[in-house]
């Protein structure tokens, strides 16, 4: 119980020290500083370690207490740090590619920041969100099996997922939940997308911790 909480009181301590490097005038600016000069390196961090305390606090809710062993914790945040990889430069693509189609007349909205940042979220999220997503709990899966430095059974992993879970919880989320969070994202300066994402992906963590475990009590019932 008391390893538990010191766990619980580190965790928030971490998620504050990345709240005040944002915050501090010295801290943020050597963040951009290093955003703009380190960009992938930069994601790898910043997802790479809030994206696994998300995924750690979707465990703490479900059973009620930390897991750090056991579980391919380091696999887990090497995942993330790949995502952070693909974040980096999946914010630009859909940034830019939306502001082509706003100056060619294809979609309405030129002259409103909110409105470009609403199709930029808009096609990330119907286009990119969903299959990454299952990317993760395909990576999730093969920790699971110890398979994710190995040759990858694909076929039997996919079929494995429990695709019901996904359709049902993780893929609505990206409407009541991704296209409104990330709007107020690409409203942000571009430095701050990916550290924005990072902190969204505490959340995303969460989602698929929860549905995770969902489809795994379910399969006990069965």
């Amino acid at each position: 119980m008391k390893s538990d909480r010191l766990i619980s009181i580190v965790w928030i301590l971490i998620l504050a020290a990345a709240v005040a490097a944002l915050v501090a005038p010295g801290t943020r600016g050597r963040f951009i500083e290093l955003t703009r000069s380190h960009p992938y390196l930069m994601g790898m961090i910043k997802v790479g370690l809030l994206g696994t305390m998300g995924e750690l606090l979707g465990g703490k809710i479900v059973s009620g207490r930390w897991r750090l062993r056991g579980i391919g914790l380091w696999q887990r945040a090497l995942v993330w740090a790949f995502l952070g990889i693909v974040f980096t430069a999946v914010f630009p693509l859909f940034s830019y590619g939306s502001d082509g189609l706003i100056a060619q007349g294809l979609v309405p909205g030129a002259g409103s920041r909110l409105v470009a940042a609403f199709w930029k979220s808009l096609f990330m999220n119907i286009i990119f969100a969903f299959p990454m997503m299952v990317f993760h709990r395909f990576a999730d899966t093969l920790i699971g099996k110890g398979a994710l430095l190995s040759r990858w059974p694909v076929v039997a992993t996919f079929t494995g997922i429990d695709w019901r879970n996904m359709f049902s919880i993780v893929a609505p989320s990206c409407i009541w939940f991704w296209i409104p969070a990330q709007t107020v994202t690409y409203l942000l300066p571009g430095e701050f997308r990916v550290m924005s994402a990072a902190f969204l992906a505490i959340v995303l963590g969460f989602i698929l911790g929860m549905a995770k475990r969902l489809s795994m009590k379910k399969a006990e019932v069965a």
